[in-house]
């Protein structure tokens, strides 16, 4: 993959908040709450509203995880 949602994750639990109440408070799609649940890739605007709604930096949202196969 490349980049990991898992601090989100934990900082949703730390917050005592759903994914559900975390996508409805942002207005995010399932769509993308479901690309995130699957560390694929979102928008810019997503992690930007993300960091704002939470007060945190961008690292306590996304992590890169290093990929397994080398780039070419």
């Amino acid at each position: 993959m490349g980049f990991s949602f898992k601090p989100l994750w934990r900082l949703l639990i730390d917050r005592d908040m759903t994914k559900t109440e975390y996508r409805e408070a942002l207005g995010l799609s399932t769509a993308t709450l479901a690309k995130m649940g699957k560390d694929e890739y979102v928008s810019m605007e997503v992690l930007d509203k993300t960091c704002n709604y939470f007060g945190v930096p961008l690292h306590d949202v996304i992590e890169h995880t290093k990929s397994e196969t080398p780039p070419e």
